[in-house]
């Protein structure tokens, strides 16, 4: 590997850590445009459960889907972060998040806890995302609780 500067180095990590910053937050406050900005186009995602997405677009639409008519938070911290070169890095992050939503009269929750498994690449000057993997641990659901999503996978699938 071409070597970096310590300092190169540490920029980089902070470069990535902001970059981190901003994808949970895009996800929290739905802004779809900043969440397409800080994604390679080529971007692959992978969530336990789902098939991979193999791009930026696919992977904004399925999580935009997903999330509708959920509340949000995401964590993550304590990233261990190493570089293959330059202008290519890996994390993993450990995560928690907890979603809520209203089903009938009635709040229901969840909240995961694992790890955020990533490759970024510095493309024109700035980290973006170009592969993730989210790994839940364990999860933690209110009684009776199903997402929106899974409702609507659940009637799409029983559909004649």
């Amino acid at each position: 590997m071409e070597q970096m500067s310590d300092l190169e180095r540490l920029v980089a990590i902070e470069e990535i850590k902001q970059l981190k910053s901003r994808r949970d937050r895009a996800v929290d406050t739905r802004d779809w445009a900043m969440l397409e900005a800080l994604h390679a186009p080529d971007h692959q995602s992978h969530a336990e459960g789902l098939p991979p997405w193999t791009s930026a677009a696919e992977m904004i639409r399925n999580v935009r889907a997903s999330l509708e008519g959920v509340v949000s938070v995401h964590q993550c911290h304590t990233p261990d972060i190493t570089f293959e070169s330059p202008t290519r890095a890996h994390a993993v992050w450990a995560m928690e998040d907890y979603l809520c939503w209203m089903q009938g009269d009635e709040k229901h929750w969840l909240r995961g806890y694992g790890f955020y498994d990533e490759i970024y690449e510095k493309r024109d000057g700035r980290w973006v995302y170009v592969w993730r993997r989210l790994r839940r641990l364990t999860v933690d659901r209110s009684p009776g609780g199903v997402l929106p999503a899974e409702a609507r996978a659940a009637q799409e699938a029983s559909a004649p």
